[in-house]
């Protein structure tokens, strides 16, 4: 399998949409495609999902550890990776994690996504920085460019930086994708995504040197991830629009471990047979009403947890498990409400320590995780984690549990942080 990085010097040049337009494109020639997002995001994971047919692939040392890059297990034509945020940020004020280093670790081509912003000569010290700086980046494209424009950029960039302009992407406000707070919006909300992208692929066929941009793939190994081996236990994993937000080596793992169902805790009445709950994060705020209208959910998810069963939730999970969100009634596992706020509250990667015996592991036990959220949960519980900012300073509090309920705030990677899910097996097990 062939691989190429797509990235930017910053967040909001467009990859994303120009990432979907280039696996479109590979797959109208005929070429199968497994997409890949470097970092925690799930949002571009999902958009990436609906382009290439195939679960988007999360790759981030941090969450998923040294051996992250067996999770690039599907042999395909190519492996087209998505940057985050701009080319060499990473964690806190370094580049590692960064798109970068990832690309570099993969030893793999950029194609850089430039978007200039009332500028002219002044790209070429700019890109001529990167380039020095990471000689992989073998190719630019330009976005929100008239052909006039790029023609002018193209000359002076080849000119004195050396490196090929691969063609451009005319502006066009009806292919942009809105924000949230989250970053884009959901790939599921977005009734004309398919549409946006067909023609953003047209754009490429039309402006952009297609079989240059193939030349710059090269060759990544493929690897087979770990095995897990089968349990005699059944998991449910919510999923819909308002609870989206998975790893795909979670859903992975899960699946190797347990006989798996979904659920969707808006439009189903009750929880399918099962041993494990799952809820992942999303955007439960904004579903509040639909949700909270599904009382037999609701009442369905709480007699579980009181008859004994085993449930993990992360962030939009968590909140959806309090008594209720903002003034609309919930699951109430978790006595206390959670309400939004309009600012992050906490943000990046964490390391994380139990501080006291839970259902997911013994005082001591440590694992990475990821926040990011606006709401705020008043709860009257216990807390039984210390969070801390990976190569920061800020210490804070978090996870709960109630019987053999257990949620947090940080997202993790059971890929990463396994003894969190052998934890949580062996008390399922008795032992």
């Amino acid at each position: 399998m062939k691989g190429i990085v797509i990235a930017a010097p910053n967040s909001g040049s467009g990859k994303t949409l120009i990432t979907m337009g280039i696996i479109k494109t590979l797959r109208d020639m005929n070429y199968t495609v497994f997409p890949c997002k470097v970092g925690p995001d799930y949002i571009d994971t999902s958009f990436l999902k609906r382009v290439a047919g195939k679960e988007s692939q999360n790759l981030d040392p941090f969450l998923q550890g040294k051996e992250y890059k067996t999770l690039i297990d599907e042999d395909l034509d190519f492996c087209v990776i998505e940057g985050v945020m701009g080319y060499f940020d990473g964690i806190y004020n370094t580049f590692e994690n960064s798109t970068y280093s990832i690309a570099k670790d993969l030893n793999l081509n950029t194609i850089l996504v430039y978007t200039p912003k009332g500028e002219m000569f002044s790209v070429v010290p700019k890109i001529q920085g990167m380039v020095n700086f990471d000689p992989n980046i073998k190719g630019i494209i330009l976005n929100r460019v008239s052909k006039k424009y790029y023609l002018l950029l193209k000359e002076i960039i080849e000119g004195y930086v050396g490196i090929k302009v691969l063609g451009f992407i005319e502006e066009n406000k009806e292919l942009e994708i809105k924000s949230r707070h989250l970053g884009l919006i959901q790939s599921l909300e977005i009734e004309d995504l398919e549409e946006k992208i067909r023609r953003v692929s047209e754009e490429i066929k039309k402006n952009v040197d297609l079989s240059e941009l193939l030349k710059l793939t090269k060759e990544i190994n493929v690897s087979k991830s770990k095995n897990f081996s089968k349990t005699n236990f059944k998991a449910a994993i919510a999923y819909d629009k308002a609870f989206s937000f998975y790893y795909r080596e979670n859903i992975g793992i899960l699946s190797s471990l347990f006989d798996v169902e979904f659920f969707s805790p808006i439009k189903d009445t009750e929880l399918p047979d099962t041993d494990f709950v799952y809820i992942g994060g999303g955007y439960p705020e904004l579903f509040k009403d639909e949700l909270s209208a599904n009382k037999n959910m609701l009442k369905s998810i709480r007699d579980f947890v009181e008859d004994g069963g085993f449930l993990f939730a992360e962030c939009g999970g968590l909140m959806y498990l309090t008594e209720q969100i903002e003034d609309k009634e919930m699951v109430g596992i978790f006595k206390g409400k959670t309400h939004m706020t309009d600012k992050l509250q906490n943000f990046g990667y964490v390391e994380v320590e139990i501080e006291r015996d839970c259902l997911i592991g013994k005082k001591g036990d440590k694992f990475t995780a990821h926040e990011f959220h606006k709401s705020v949960a008043e709860l009257k519980h216990e807390k039984f984690l210390k969070v801390i900012k990976a190569m920061g300073s800020r210490v804070t509090g978090c996870g709960y549990q109630n019987m053999n309920a257990f949620a947090l705030y940080p997202h993790v990677s059971f890929f990463g942080s396994f003894n969190i899910l052998e934890s949580i097996l062996q008390k399922m097990k008795g032992e």
